[in-house]
């Protein structure tokens, strides 16, 4: 019995790494996907009419 409760918390313990890598990677790089448009978005503010 003790092996099986083992076996579980192992493998969630894993997904639980492995999710959290994605998350960090898929931050990082929404993250510096928004700074460049940022960047665009100021350099070309001069070029906006409205």
């Amino acid at each position: 019995m003790e092996e099986k409760v083992y076996k579980t918390m192992n493998s969630t313990g894993a997904l639980n790494i492995v999710l959290g890598v994605v998350t960090l990677v898929v931050g990082l790089t929404s993250g510096v996907l928004l700074i460049i448009g940022g960047a665009k978005l100021l350099s070309g503010k001069s070029k906006i009419l409205f």
